[in-house]
């Protein structure tokens, strides 16, 4: 599971996900994932959604995971009373804000590409889109889930 090596403190709070994100371009690849709601994805999810694009991809092009868990989540025991302090960090969230890309592939034909992204989409829990990267030119698309 992707975790940090190091963070400044154990616990964080939950924080808010208003706005759009910074990171919305197409900077590594030709093609990319991008995400059209707010929310959290795990390091599971995360992980599942690179081992389904890596299977897909074999040796064709190459990927860019543009999202890396930082925020621990914590949660206290089920059955315990109100009180005694914050709860144990139990797993890592990625904070996804709207139009913030995922995932990104280069070297490699567009119709396999947008298969494998779909085969990536289905494993993240927020509404995605397909962005390509055409001579300067961003054509967004919708994905159906």
């Amino acid at each position: 599971m992707l975790m940090p090596k190091k963070t400044k403190y154990r616990k964080i709070q939950r924080g808010r996900m208003k706005g759009k994100s910074k990171a919305g371009n197409l900077v590594f690849g030709t093609i990319g994932l991008a995400a059209v709601e707010p929310g959290w994805l795990t390091a599971r999810q995360i992980e599942a959604a690179r081992v389904a694009i890596s299977r897909n991809l074999k040796k064709e092009g190459e990927m860019f995971l543009r999202v890396f868990p930082d925020k621990p989540v914590t949660k206290k025991p089920a059955e315990t009373r109100m009180g005694k302090g914050k709860g144990t960090p139990e797993f890592w969230v990625c904070v996804i804000k709207r139009e913030k890309m995922l995932i990104e592939l280069k070297d490699i034909n567009i119709d396999l590409a947008k298969k494998i992204l779909k085969s990536a989409a289905y494993k993240i829990p927020m509404k995605t889109k397909i962005i390509l990267k055409d001579n300067n030119i961003v054509a967004r698309k919708q994905i159906d889930k």
